[in-house]
């Protein structure tokens, strides 16, 4: 599988999984000293729910503009960009003592790392065109790996070097690192191309480009309310909140061996829309267990969940074989990843809005049974329909 992997695209694999692994861990490092951070920053409630809520929100005005950034710039130039944002906005929500400038910093960060997620199908169609699933798959296990060792080891640093400045500013170290053999690459203008630019306007009338925006949209909205109410949910059911907590690490740990091994699922499914389904059919299990036997064998619901969250990569795989080049696939990055997070926010919100409105957890529950199976239809439709360009 490696062997054609030379030195210098060794260097390039490496650079962009550094490159995922910066783009959650600024996300999941927050909500572990967000207590911490409220307290001595005198922050209300309804201020941290905003830092809560800004990712979404940035990832979604983010990647619709980053299109135009990339254009100028070139994919290696704005890499270099984005990790300056990320490093500059963690240094600083990391040594200010004011809510709005933790919040503008926090701001600035996730604007940086919106872009990155935009990113990432193009610089693996530019470097990695005969092995996108592969590196998909990488970069997509590293995005995952972000989240769970910020959330990890953000309060052992805090502990350890003297409180959640140390804690968040910690990952600033990490987007400074990785921000080195980008600057190598720094002089690679590789967006010209002879190509027709593909617009967001010719996407509008694109079927496969809305495909791929209701699949990201929807499995997006089932990981934000997975991590967002899935712990509430087990509670409510008579579970404890420290088994509610181990449930929801086995859930996200289960994602990552199933990512790692999509190369080899997307070889042996083909053209068949197998794997869409799949997602589909086990998150949709997972829902149905959680409603009707919440407490009988909730591991079995993680772990059906858990694995219905590797459609996330998948999609991003599909973002790059649906487009030709890198210039049309950081143009349907941009489009897909854009609108399809305004429709995640759906999720977390919906399910909360609806849990308050009835009282119980069940319609939320059957909400996002229903929402996985789109999973299926959006999937199969993407790979039926013709490539952008």
């Amino acid at each position: 599988m490696l062997r054609r992997l030379d030195p210098g695209r060794l260097f390039v694999g490496s650079a962009i999984v550094l490159l995922a692994l910066n783009l959650r861990a600024l996300v999941g490092s927050v909500g572990v000293v967000l207590d911490a951070v409220r307290s001595d920053l005198d922050m209300s409630t309804t201020v941290a729910g905003v830092v809560t809520t800004l990712p979404v929100i940035c990832f979604a005005v983010a990647g619709l503009w980053s299109g135009g950034v990339v254009r100028r710039l070139g994919l290696h130039r704005s890499t270099v960009l984005l990790l300056v944002l990320i490093f500059v906005g963690l240094v600083v929500r990391a040594a200010t003592s004011s809510t709005a400038v933790f919040l503008l910093a926090s701001t600035i960060a996730l604007v940086g790392a919106a872009v990155g997620n935009v990113l990432l199908p193009p610089l693996a169609k530019r470097h990695f065109p005969d092995r996108l699933p592969l590196i998909s798959a990488l970069y997509g296990a590293a995005l995952m790996g972000g989240v769970a060792a910020s959330s990890l080891t953000t309060v052992p640093i805090a502990s350890a070097f003297g409180g959640w400045r140390q804690g968040l500013g910690a990952w600033a170290v990490l987007a400074g690192v990785t921000l080195i053999p980008w600057v190598v690459l720094w002089r690679d203008r590789d967006v010209a191309s002879d190509r027709p630019r593909v617009s967001y306007l010719s996407l509008m009338r694109t079927p496969v480009a809305w495909a791929l925006v209701g699949v990201f949209g929807v499995q997006s909205a089932q990981a934000y309310a997975q991590f967002g109410w899935f712990p509430a949910i087990m509670v409510d059911a008579g579970l404890s909140r420290s088994h509610a907590g181990a449930l929801l690490g086995l859930l996200a740990f289960v994602g990552l061996p199933v990512t790692l091994l999509l190369p080899w699922l997307m070889r042996r499914a083909g053209a068949w829309p197998v794997l869409p389904w799949f997602f589909a059919a086990v998150t949709a299990i997972g829902w149905i267990g959680v409603l009707a036997t919440p407490t009988s064998v909730p591991w079995l619901w993680a772990i059906l969940l858990g694995l219905g969250s590797a459609s996330f990569t998948w999609t991003l795989t599909m973002i790059g074989q649906r487009a030709a080049s890198p210039e049309s696939t950081a143009a349907l990055s941009g489009f897909v990843q854009g609108l399809g997070y305004l429709v995640a926010g759906v999720g977390p919100f919906g399910a909360g809005y609806l849990r308050d409105l009835t009282g119980s957890w069940d319609l939320p529950v059957m909400m996002l049974l229903v929402g996985a199976s789109l999973i299926g239809v959006f999937g199969a439709w993407a790979m039926r329909a013709e490539p952008v360009d």
